[in-house]
């Protein structure tokens, strides 16, 4: 019989503290996971997947040390632990090494109330193959698509719990259900494809396989004939789809572990502008039912909501334990780690300030310029926040789409382009970075 995750924790701080560690965390991950994928409606691939993986950080004065194994047997810990420990004294010394004290520890390790866990039954994978299968044939069932390049369904359940020698302890459950589809139209040269896939924490809160298949079988449809658009400074809009990767810049550079690293290119911008003053980046770690939601960090600080950036100006830089020792600040409870690795910082939940028009009413207001659907490749420079990125999309005429266009580039420079963003009102707000779509002032495009 499997032991309690509990348990396991606390025989890896017992089996570290005997191998002579003075300091302790450990994380035991209990997982399972399945996915199925159709094409032409035959099963594809299917794949399951399930285990427990046991994480030990052991910590000597400054100097730490992280091992791990799937095995959870007495013996193997034994060996982890003494493993690790003899790798803490040939570590070099980090002045970020330690645990939080005991008074800033979470009280409430309840996280049922987050709602992460779904307790309907682990679809079976059958089901999993007919949703699939649907999906497929309602897009093929749309007029001109040639074929579906793949389809697939996936669930899994997860279950963590993490213990320090510092007196915490506490875990919680997750789950997630994902199904997407990815057409093609065309043939040769001429053939374009788009896709459309949505995850949720509940499988009963999935779009239809019918939605999904029709939804990417229209966005393909809308790409046949896609052509370079103009070369030239104009305004971009970035689709709700990929808006949130602006805003993912934003929170990479104010990441403690760059700023520490003096390679970023907001690390002298901490009380700044870095958006319009009408927008805020607030985090909120305990909204219900959502993906990223947690009571408490990878080091047992308890969470709490905030504000990252707050009528356009920068309130703060996302830090965990180490990298607020380093700056000589306090954690701000967003450490996340795996079993294999220390604390890092890491970002939950996100939510961008909404604008009042729709994505339509800024389309008109750019009159000419590029709406942007999808993104490919990354050259961002983090020192500078230079940008370029391949792109595509549709080229907008006098605040209408004109036509589908593809093998561009859209350069420019982060921090003016924050600085001018104008939000639609079209962010889902299911997700765990809620940022609507984003207009962009004068990007410099690269086409024919």
């Amino acid at each position: 019989m499997a032991q309690p995750l509990d348990t396991l924790t606390q025989a890896l701080l017992k089996a570290a503290k005997a191998a002579g560690a003075e300091a302790a965390d450990a994380i035991v991950v209990d997982g399972t996971s399945i996915s199925i994928e159709v094409r032409n409606g035959a099963l594809e691939q299917a794949e399951r997947s399930e285990g427990v993986d046991a994480g030990l950080r052991v910590m000597i004065g400054q100097r730490q040390a992280c091992v791990s194994s799937s095995d959870t047997s007495a013996g193997t810990f034994a060996e982890m632990a003494e493993r690790a420990v003899a790798m803490a004294r040939e570590a070099p010394e980090d002045s970020g090494v330690g645990q939080a004290p005991a008074e800033l520890l979470a009280q409430d390790r309840d996280a049922s109330g987050l709602d992460l866990s779904d307790p309907a039954d682990e679809p079976a994978p059958a089901l999993l193959q007919d949703i699939a299968r649907r999906a497929e044939s309602a897009a093929l069932a749309v007029e001109g698509i040639s074929r579906v390049d793949s389809v697939g369904a996936g669930y899994g359940r997860r279950r963590v719990h993490l213990a320090t020698s510092g007196g915490f302890s506490g875990g919680y459950a997750r789950t997630d259900s994902s199904l997407y589809a990815v057409a093609i139209t065309g043939e040769g040269t001429g053939m374009e494809r788009d896709y459309f896939g949505e995850g949720r924490v509940y499988w009963s809160d999935l779009p239809s396989p019918e939605e999904v298949g029709r939804i990417a079988a229209e966005r393909t449809l809308a790409r046949r004939g896609a052509r370079k658009p103009r070369t030239g400074a104009f305004p971009v809009l970035f689709d709700e789809r990929v808006a949130s990767s602006l805003i993912g810049h934003l929170l990479g550079a104010i990441n403690g572990s760059a700023i520490v690293r003096g390679s970023s290119w907001l690390r002298d911008a901490m009380g700044e502008q870095v958006l319009p003053t009408a927008l805020s980046v607030t985090e909120n770690p305990h909204r219900a039912r959502v993906q990223g939601s947690r009571l408490f960090d990878a080091e047992g600080l308890a969470t709490a909501p905030r504000d990252i950036v707050r009528d356009g100006m920068l309130q703060g830089w996302i830090l965990d334990l180490a990298t607020a020792r380093k700056l000589g600040l306090e954690s701000t409870a967003n450490a996340a780690r795996g079993t294999s690795s220390p604390p890092s910082p890491s970002v939950s939940n996100i939510a961008l300030t909404p604008g009042e028009h729709s994505r339509e009413a800024l389309l008109a207001e750019m009159g000419t310029g590029l709406l942007v659907t999808s993104m490919i490749g990354s050259t961002i420079n983090p020192t500078t926040g230079d940008y370029s990125r391949g792109a595509s999309g549709f080229w907008v005429e006098n605040g209408e789409l004109a036509y589908p266009v593809n093998e561009c580039t859209i350069a420019g420079n982060l921090r003016d382009m924050l600085k001018t963003l104008i939000p639609a009102n079209d962010a889902r707000p299911h997700l765990s970075r809620v940022v609507p779509s984003l207009l962009v002032e004068g990007l410099t495009l690269a086409g024919e």
